[in-house]
């Protein structure tokens, strides 16, 4: 049953990257339809409209394997070398930043979120 639970959570995380897509490309918005179906589904999650619980396991489940979601566009970018070789330095550069960008805001933030929920308690 849990496996079941898990499978609907992901179709679910699924729907709204969909219902993200269909709104690109219904209202021409310059964005992916998954970051739009992302903004969406972290509305729900804010306003109350759909509990965390909804897809708490689901995303726990696809956490972990991230990574491997990433493969297909890293070999993508390999097959098309002569779009980025211009670009090297500047690029290394970028992405140094951007994730060490990231990597301070996922730690405060996940110091926050425990200060919370350790309030809780």
């Amino acid at each position: 049953m849990k496996y079941l639970k898990i499978i609907i959570q992901i179709f679910v995380l699924y729907a709204f990257c969909w219902i993200g897509t269909v709104l690109v490309e219904w209202l021409h918005i310059p964005l992916p339809g998954s970051i739009i179906g992302l903004l969406l589904l972290l509305g729900c999650l804010l306003s109350g409209i759909m509990p965390a619980k909804f897809v708490k396991e689901g995303a726990g489940f696809l956490l972990p394997i991230l990574t491997l979601l990433f493969i297909p566009v890293t070999v993508g970018i390999m097959n098309y070398p002569e779009l980025l070789s211009g670009y090297g330095v500047i690029l290394i550069v970028i992405v140094t930043i951007s994730t060490l960008i990231t990597l301070v805001l996922t730690g405060k933030l996940a110091r926050k979120m425990e200060g919370n929920a350790h309030g809780r308690d």
